[in-house]
């Protein structure tokens, strides 16, 4: 199982642990949400639980729980700027649809 993470994403990630001064790496999990039924949730960790799984690239570490992980083995986690929007893309190919709004994802 793994989760890999380009090298804009990894940039942005150091960046903002940078500003914010302290953190291990960026979470990366699901939640239940909207129309199509799970939805990202990314996070700063502090702490590393035992349960969770670490994968590091371009020197940042992505942090996932054990549940997650079934939901988003083999995503790679993009950042990009389409017009005045910019954000983290979610490459998952485990999803089977998505809503039309592009919140949430079925698997």
């Amino acid at each position: 199982m793994s989760i890999t993470m380009t090298e804009r994403a990894a940039e942005q990630v150091r960046r903002s642990l940078v500003r914010r001064g302290k953190g291990e790496g960026l979470r990366l999990g699901v939640r239940t949400s909207g129309c199509s039924g799970k939805a990202y949730v990314l996070e700063f960790v502090d702490v590393i639980e035992p349960d969770d799984q670490v994968f590091e690239n371009h020197g940042v570490k992505v942090i996932v729980d054990s549940k997650s992980l079934l939901f988003l083995d083999g995503t790679e986690l993009d950042y990009g700027r389409e017009g005045l929007n910019e954000g983290f893309r979610f490459n998952n190919p485990n999803v089977k649809g998505q809503c039309g709004c592009g919140e949430s994802f079925t698997i």
